[in-house]
């Protein structure tokens, strides 16, 4: 997935995906199609469908973004330094496609004190199968 080209992207994701994934834009605050839900099962990257986040893992930050207190794999991300907007942040990637998910902050409820905040635009969700 890593290989594939802006073309191949383009082709393959919506224009808001391809702002959010691949150009780092972000989704509106309070207006993304994931931030209410509350099904049981779990969230994958929307471009490349590699397993991220579970529903046990999400809860509402008030922050606007659908928001986890862990991933489901460390291995499943990669987190890296994002020195943009004058701020010093930490950028969450998929490990597979590297598409932008969104930031990474140490607000979040225990037990790791850490927030996952990530657009609506970068997920898929699978419902949990009977």
């Amino acid at each position: 997935m890593k290989d594939k080209n802006d073309e191949y992207w383009k082709k393959t994701l919506t224009s808001q995906q391809y702002k959010v994934l691949r150009e780092k834009d972000t989704d509106d605050p309070f207006k993304g199609s994931l931030l209410h839900s509350s099904e049981t099962g779990v969230y994958k990257c929307a471009a490349c469908h590699a397993t991220l986040f579970s529903s046990d893992n999400k809860y509402d930050s008030g922050s606007g973004w659908p928001s986890f207190n862990d991933v489901i794999d460390e291995a499943a991300v990669d987190l890296r330094e994002d020195k943009t907007h004058n701020m010093i942040r930490t950028e969450i990637v998929c490990s597979n496609c590297k598409g932008h998910l969104g930031h990474l902050f140490d607000d979040g409820p225990t037990p790791n004190g850490q927030r996952y905040c990530i657009n609506s635009t970068s997920l898929s969700f699978e419902g949990a199968k009977d």
